[in-house]
Order: structure tokens, then C-alpha cells, then sequence
């Protein structure tokens, strides 16, 4: 006898929402078994993980800090995976849109303008989504798939923003760190609460949400990417066009992964650094998922995701743990994400062996 997976008839719709609370927890779980084999306490682990991000003002807004471009990155991805296009490069977008938004800021930044902190944004957005249209060519030219050109695209925009830094646009006065200037007072993103860093950058990815829900759900374009994603026969006898249905997803999703870039590098950041993100665009893909790429989803598995970032440099600190940590967590977080998504469709059950199958 052989356990086998056995698809349900009908799965549990109630489940699709409750598997990402099991796995938080599941993974919470794992976390506790996983600090004591490390010798740490692990109580004391979870609390600093979960619970100390949580404890101040300061704490909560580096939270929805975090959150931003996470949030930005997720619904982007979302909308892509509704129509089946597989966007994994939006940290290589998230790095083209700091590069073209950054590099208006050292052009243009020091003269009061009112009118730079909207330009840098356009021209973030416009980094981002010219970045993403280069796997959109590839797929529709030459049906190249996107799981690939995406995620090596990434690697070239690192490696571009590492040769800026260590190149032309290295500080002449930053004792030969790989940084630019900082941005002067009029680059920078205001700030919402005094005191804080947060800045307005949370209220627009915020506002994102509403707008992409009723892009999915009430608009013409919406229906075509949910029917390209699902039924794509359908969708080519109705007449729509696949084609466009990818530029749109790679260009909103690359464009909305431009603006996070920028958001970072004008609020928290100030300059381009050769580190300006700590994996938001791949953070973002698990984000996705768990917030079961609906919009309202994606808010709330962000600010999970954001406490985890936030969680895993307090015990980093208190804990002497390493950075890897972070990455461990997420990918726990994953991992029984997907088991559950798998139970949630498919039963395990028993099917014969190859020898009763023959007689």
C-alpha cells in the first residue's frame, strides 16, 4: 500500500481564508522547536518576534514603514498572477525604480521645487514598469517565460545600481562607501507623524488597495485578467487578447514596484546605497500569496510580513542571532502555506500497490 493524494471534489472555501492563520501558527510553532535547538529561550524568542515590534509608537510606525513596499510590491504580483503572468522580479523593479527616481533627485534636488517630489515618483514608476517591459517583449515576442527573464532581470538591476555606487554616482565625499549624496530637503518624502519616519508613501500605498480592488472586481479589464488566468481558451474565443493582458500585468506590476523603490530610498534611505532593500520584491511574492492576492488579503499579510522583518531584527539584536534568521522565518511561513494550500485541494489517502494493481 502507497499514500497518494486524492483531489477533493469540493474544497473548503472557509479554509482558503483560515490556512494562512494555520500556517502563522504552524510556523509560529516551528520557530518555538527551532530556537531551542539553538539554545535560546524560546518564549522569550516568540515575544521578541511577535510582540516587541508591537510594544511602542516608534515600533508601529517602522511597522507600516515596512509595509509600504511590501504592500506596493504584493499588489502588483497579484494582479499578474490573477491572469497567470508570473511576475518574481520586482525587486529588480523595486531597484530600477530607486535608480530613475533616485538619479532625478541628484539632478534636479536643492532648488525648493514643488514640483521634484511628483517627478521623482513618475520617474520611479516609469523605471519600474520600462523594466518590466522587457520580459513582457520577451513573452510576447518570443514567448520567453517570465519566471525566468523577471527574476534574472533582478540580478542586472543590482548589479547596475552596485556600478553606480562604486562608479559615477559615488558620494566624492563619502569616504569611498558605495553611496551616493544624500538627497536634499526637497527629495525627501514628508513625514506623517513627528518624530518617526514615516512618511506619506504609507498613505499612497494604502490608498493602492481600494484602487486595485476595483480594478480586479469592477472593471472590464479586471474580468479580462481573471478570465485569461482562468480559462484561457475562453478568453481567446471572447477575443481577448493575451498579449495585452501581459504588458498590462508586467507594466502595472513593474510600475507599482517602481514607486516602492523610490518611496524607499526618498523616505527611510536618503540616498542610493548598494543595499537598498532587504528582499522586499521576493518578500513580496509570499505576501501575495498569503494574502490570497486579494487586495484587502495582501494589507493585512504585510503587516504580518513587516512584523517579521521587525521581529527578526529584535532578535538579531537581543539574541545575537544572524540575519538569516528573517529568511527563515519567511521561508517557515511559506513552506506550510503551501502544504496547507495542497490538504486544502487534495486528501491523502491509501492506493494500492503495483503488485495488487496487477493481479
Amino acid at each position: 500500500m502507497a499514500l497518494t493524494l486524492i483531489r477533493r471534489p469540493a474544497p473548503a472555501r472557509s479554509m482558503l481564508w483560515l490556512s494562512p492563520l494555520l500556517a502563522a501558527v504552524l510556523s509560529a510553532l516551528a520557530m518555538l522547536v527551532l530556537f531551542a535547538l539553538l539554545g535560546r529561550d524560546p518564549l522569550q524568542a516568540l515575544y521578541l518576534l511577535f510582540a516587541s515590534p508591537l510594544a511602542s509608537t516608534d515600533n508601529l510606525s517602522e511597522l507600516a514603514l515596512k509595509a509600504t513596499p511590501l504592500l506596493l510590491c504584493a499588489l502588483g504580483i497579484a494582479v499578474g498572477v490573477r491572469a497567470q503572468v508570473w511576475n518574481i522580479g520586482a525587486e529588480g523593479q523595486f531597484t530600477m525604480g530607486a535608480i530613475a527616481g533616485g538619479g532625478v533627485a541628484l539632478a534636479l534636488g536643492g532648488g525648493d521645487h514643488v514640483w521634484l517630489l511628483p517627478l521623482m515618483l513618475l520617474a520611479g514608476m516609469a523605471g519600474g514598469a520600462a523594466w518590466a517591459a522587457i520580459p513582457a517583449l520577451l513573452k510576447t515576442r518570443f514567448n520567453a517565460h517570465e519566471i525566468l527573464t523577471t527574476l534574472m532581470l533582478t540580478y542586472v538591476a543590482l548589479d547596475f545600481l552596485s556600478y553606480l555606487v562604486h562608479g559615477p554616482w559615488r558620494d566624492p565625499q563619502g569616504f569611498s562607501f558605495p553611496q551616493t549624496k544624500q538627497f536634499e530637503s526637497d527629495a525627501i518624502m514628508p513625514i506623517l507623524v513627528d518624530g518617526t519616519r514615516l512618511h506619506v508613501g504609507a498613505l499612497a500605498a494604502l490608498a493602492a488597495v481600494p484602487l486595485v480592488w476595483v480594478l480586479l472586481g469592477r472593471t472590464l479589464t479586471g474580468f479580462q485578467i481573471r478570465v485569461v488566468g482562468l480559462a484561457p481558451p475562453a478568453a481567446r474565443y471572447a477575443g481577448f487578447s493575451d498579449a495585452r493582458i501581459v504588458w498590462f500585468c508586467l507594466l502595472l506590476s513593474g510600475a507599482l514596484a517602481g514607486l516602492a523603490g523610490i518611496f524607499e530610498v526618498a523616505g527611510p534611505v536618503g540616498q542610493l546605497t548598494q543595499t537598498i532593500s532587504p528582499g522586499y520584491g521576493f518578500a513580496a511574492i509570499i505576501v501575495a500569496f498569503l494574502g490570497r492576492l486579494n487586495p484587502i488579503g495582501i494589507l493585512f499579510a504585510s503587516l504580518l510580513m513587516a512584523l517579521l522583518y521587525l521581529g527578526g531584527e529584535q532578535l538579531q539584536l537581543s539574541m545575537q542571532l544572524p540575519v538569516a534568521v528573517t529568511g527563515v522565518v519567511q521561508g517557515l511561513l511559506l513552506f506550510f502555506l503551501l502544504g496547507c494550500d495542497v490538504l486544502i485541494n487534495f486528501r491523502v489517502g491509501v492506493a494500492p500497490s503495483r503488485a495488487v494493481r496487477h493481479a
